[in-house]
């Protein structure tokens, strides 16, 4: 009998005839290598990991090497005994002498990089073996509800913690190492020079205030018809791909853009893409839609379209996504093309998983839940395009506030950030006195000159109002629009003062 045939395995009586994918000769040829030298785990490039052994009793001793190593202490057969002396599985080997055969022959040293990615490929196996027992479990369960789809999303998230090797699921991570990424985010932020930790929105006056999007973060962006909120986002999302497509051809340390995901549930792809090709070419978009060009525009137009063909910009416009199928459609994103960033327009137009859907309130909780649980599960910052309440449009005040969030609070409670963009030139335009006749009153003429006063302050001038910030303070952004083009801009530092921000 050999010596894997002693140890004692994980109970696998579900498949008798099929063993599980394994090899405890290599995980003992490893352990070996690493009693030996402690120094073999500084080299590994596989991220191995205590459940990532078949065998439970390798499990534990490779979870003490690691404790002891963490500690600058030497990991050996020696120091190991103290810990394994009431081993029960290690007493049916013959004690604490297993731990010196496994040092005994050293020739888990001549491969021990090829030893530790076998190790961990065969994890993920079993884990995949794993997923594919649930999924046919789950198909012929019918005890509770006939819902293929929703089977079919679980079964693409576990099969996505797979690639991601993530074999047992989220694991806490310790303090040493989110102290680490906080440092990491500080010093992009140091080196960028304008306080940027996170992925750029090309809006400076808006990463000064966020330093940037960071990943795991929801960001409900808010507003009234008109105001421009696909316009911003589509801003958004083109000049973080922009700053991606920059960093890949000219390299640096960090890259603080990223491969970006729209779906647009409201308008189609090409509709969006005529829109991003008008503000980029800076034509007019309804000269675009309606082919009345210039020689000269078609000419920009041709070269805006080439500068935008290898944009890692990837548009999804399927109508009446259910919050599960986008997650799925992210998933499948994030392992085809890396996406780094999310934009979803918009969120009222999602569906829930048709449990909720009596009620729209929990229908609307439901997937602000869900955008909020993707943005984490992805490890990216997810924009939510929302609208607002009519109830704005009874105050004099125009501008939103929290309470103004359509048909949930939980949008609020789920939300990182919340803005609201605004733009006072809109409502001001509604004020617009009627001169249409030449025999307007002496009156009238002197009111719409102070109109027209007023109208020529607020043009091009808008407002993101960030009403809650879980990183850093509330305030308002002040950003140019061009209506014509449909594109926020950043407003000179020495402009600021003329925006009301002092």
């Amino acid at each position: 009998m050999s010596e894997s045939d002693l140890l004692v395995r994980p109970d696998d009586s579900a498949t008798p005839t099929r063993a599980l994918p394994s090899n405890i000769e290599a995980e003992a040829a490893f352990l070996g290598a690493v009693l030996i030298d402690n120094r073999v785990l500084e080299e590994l490039r596989t991220p191995l990991r205590a459940e990532h052994f078949f065998e439970p009793l390798h499990q534990r001793i490779f979870e003490r090497i690691l404790t002891l190593v963490d500690r600058n202490a030497t990991a050996s057969p020696v120091t190991l005994k103290p810990y394994f002396e009431s081993d029960e599985a290690l007493r049916q080997l013959g004690g604490t002498t297993y731990l010196a055969q496994l040092t005994a022959d050293g020739q888990g040293l001549l491969a021990t990089g090829e030893l530790a990615e076998q190790i961990y490929d065969l994890a993920l196996l079993r884990e995949l073996v794993s997923v594919g027992r649930g999924l046919v479990e789950g198909a012929l369960d019918t005890s509770e509800a006939v819902a293929p789809m929703d089977k079919i999303a679980l079964a693409e998230a576990d099969l996505f913690r797979v690639a991601e090797g993530a074999t047992s699921g989220s694991e806490a991570i310790g303090f040493k190492d989110a102290a680490l990424t906080a440092i990491k985010m500080a010093e992009a932020a140091m080196n960028s020079g304008g306080g940027l930790s996170g992925k750029t929105t090309g809006l400076d006056s808006i990463d000064q205030k966020t330093a940037g999007l960071h990943n795991s973060d929801l960001v409900i962006l808010a507003g009234r018809p008109g105001m421009g909120k696909t316009s911003l986002a589509t801003n958004i999302a083109f000049n973080c791909a922009e700053e991606h497509l920059n960093w890949q051809k000219d390299g640096g340390e960090f890259n603080y853009g990223a491969p970006v995901a729209f779906f647009s549930l409201e308008m189609s792809a090409d509709q969006l893409a005529t829109r991003i090709l008008a503000e980029q070419a800076e034509i007019s978009s309804e000269s675009l839609r309606m082919g009345k060009l210039t020689r000269e525009e078609f000419q920009k137009l041709s070269f805006a379209s080439q500068r935008l063909a290898e944009l890692p910009l990837y548009i999804d416009d399927t109508p009446a996504l259910t919050i599960a199928g986008l997650r799925t459609r992210a998933r499948r994103l994030k392992r085809r093309h890396d996406i780094g960033m999310i934009v979803v327009d918009y969120l009222q137009l999602l569906q829930g998983s048709g449990r909720a859907n009596d009620n729209r309130v929990n229908e609307i909780s439901e997937i602000s839940r869900g955008l909020k649980t993707l943005a984490k599960e992805l490890g990216v910052p997810v924009i939510a395009l929302s609208q607002l309440s009519r109830a704005v449009e009874q105050r004099e005040d125009k501008r939103p506030m929290l309470s103004d969030l359509r048909e949930s609070g939980s949008i609020e409670q789920d939300a990182d950030m919340v803005w609201f963009i605004f733009r006072a030139d809109y409502y001001h335009e509604a004020l617009r006195p009627d001169v249409a006749t030449e025999t307007s009153s002496a009156d009238v003429q002197e009111k719409y000159r102070i109109w027209e006063e007023r109208y020529l302050e607020l043009r091009n001038k808008a407002t993101l109002i960030v009403a809650k910030q879980r990183h850093g303070s509330t305030g308002n952004v002040p950003l140019h629009f061009q209506a014509e083009i449909t594109k926020f801009t950043s407003p000179n530092m020495k402009d600021y003062s003329e925006y009301g921000y002092e």
